[in-house]
């Protein structure tokens, strides 16, 4: 079976535990997951399955938006709720307040990874020299916030939705926010709504999928995560320069498309530039 399924990832579980319960369901060794997302954190979690782990390399780029509840006048080790409480702080901020600081945090904007993270330092993971009680130095990374918006705010708990680009800690951006209020603030929950061309409303509940006599139903084909790249279908001569890795002279604008044969057989992610179509991967059966 090939395809990706699109697991609603309950709570507790990691992006490991799933991908190793779809190994068993699929019957494959070859499955991986587009995009971690901690064990406290539920939500989108495409799961490439057979041939269409292919793929997974284009998603990791993907934009994701989340929907995340910030923890104000609390700072944990971890950034979340689940760490170890470093401070307390009581909170006093009117709704003006929290519109004054949320727009320091959209755009493009630099972050330090937070020690918890899989983020190797000197061939050792962070969270590895976290839990040692080691803090070592991070270098800022650059990353985007396409948008911030604030969802709701009860006096000591601010709801937000986050889109931002690969590499946002949405932990680090919950302190964050929280420190330039003035108060702290750890991230309290935390719900992937969307990832790439995948929302919630595609995924499926994991319980579900595994109680399924029939989880293969469930697959989507691989080319669903280039729907935003226009479609063409080449002619057999094409096709036949595409399947031994030759370029070959296009009349179509510059830009990144979709390659089909004539029967309909997705063959490629391609690209166009100066009138010649080149592969950028191919994922025809060999």
């Amino acid at each position: 079976m090939n395809g990706i399924v699109i697991v609603d990832k309950p709570q507790g579980w990691t992006s490991q535990d799933v991908t190793a319960r779809l190994r068993r369901v699929y019957a494959t060794r070859r499955i991986g997951h587009g995009g971690t997302l901690d064990p406290m954190a539920t939500g989108v979690l495409p799961v490439f399955v057979g041939r269409a782990t292919r793929g997974v390399e284009f998603f990791e780029h993907a934009e994701k938006t989340y929907d995340t509840v910030l923890l104000l006048g609390r700072t944990t080790d971890t950034q979340d709720v689940t760490g170890t409480v470093l401070a307390e702080k009581a909170v006093h901020l009117s709704p003006a307040d929290i519109e004054k600081v949320l727009p320091r945090f959209r755009g493009d904007i630099l972050q330090v990874p937070p020690m918890y993270s899989a983020l190797k330092v000197n061939g050792k993971k962070l969270y590895e020299l976290a839990r040692k009680g080691q803090e070592v130095e991070r270098q800022p990374r650059p990353i985007t916030v396409f948008e911030l918006t604030n969802l709701g705010f009860d006096g000591t708990r601010l709801s937000l939705r986050v889109r931002c680009s690969k590499g946002t800690y949405i932990r680090t951006l919950c302190q964050d926010i929280g420190d330039a209020l003035g108060c702290g603030g750890c991230m309290e929950a935390l719900r992937r709504v969307r990832a790439g061309e995948y929302g919630i409303e595609d995924a499926v509940p994991l319980e579900q999928l595994l109680e399924s006599e029939t989880p293969e139903r469930y697959l989507r084909s691989l080319d669903t995560m280039f729907a935003h790249c226009p479609a063409v279908t080449l002619t057999p001569n094409q096709e036949k320069r595409c399947r031994n890795g030759n370029p070959f002279s296009s009349p179509l604008p510059q830009g990144t498309y979709r390659a089909y044969s004539q029967s309909g057989e997705f063959l490629m992610l391609a690209k166009v530039e100066d009138g010649v179509m080149t592969t950028i991967k191919s994922f025809f059966e060999v």
